[in-house]
């Protein structure tokens, strides 16, 4: 059940909007192996006067952010999708900074959850 937040610097269109977010949906699907249904993808747009990398204003910038249940995802899979991501981020960003972030986040199974259960306790009542 991953949760996924892309911070960026400039707003799309709401067609690429869309887009994006199903092909990062499609991504953490295909590449960290979770159930597309379940993914969860949250876009916001942020003051370009707000962003700077190295102390200097960026008109084009973004970070994605990917909550997983600790210990689901190989070091290979978690890469993949980082190659992905960032593939997918400069084709709908094509001015994208390098100094551009993609954090995979483990969380312990008991510290997050869904649909008011965690994932510790999901996981002991499917085994």
């Amino acid at each position: 059940m991953p949760f996924a937040r892309l911070t960026m610097s400039l707003d799309l269109p709401v067609d690429q909007r869309r887009d994006l977010c199903n092909e990062l949906t499609d991504l953490i699907a295909s590449a960290l192996g979770k159930r597309r249904e379940l993914t969860s993808v949250l876009m916001e747009v942020m003051d370009v006067h707000h962003w700077t990398v190295g102390g200097t204003d960026q008109p084009t910038a973004a970070h994605l952010e990917v909550c997983v249940t600790a210990g689901t995802n190989t070091e290979e899979q978690k890469a993949v999708f980082m190659v992905g991501a960032m593939a997918l981020l400069r084709s709908a960003l094509p001015d994208l900074n390098p100094a551009t972030y993609i954090v995979v986040k483990e969380h312990p199974g008991t510290d997050w959850g869904y649909d008011g259960r965690s994932q510790a306790d999901r996981a002991r009542r499917r085994g």
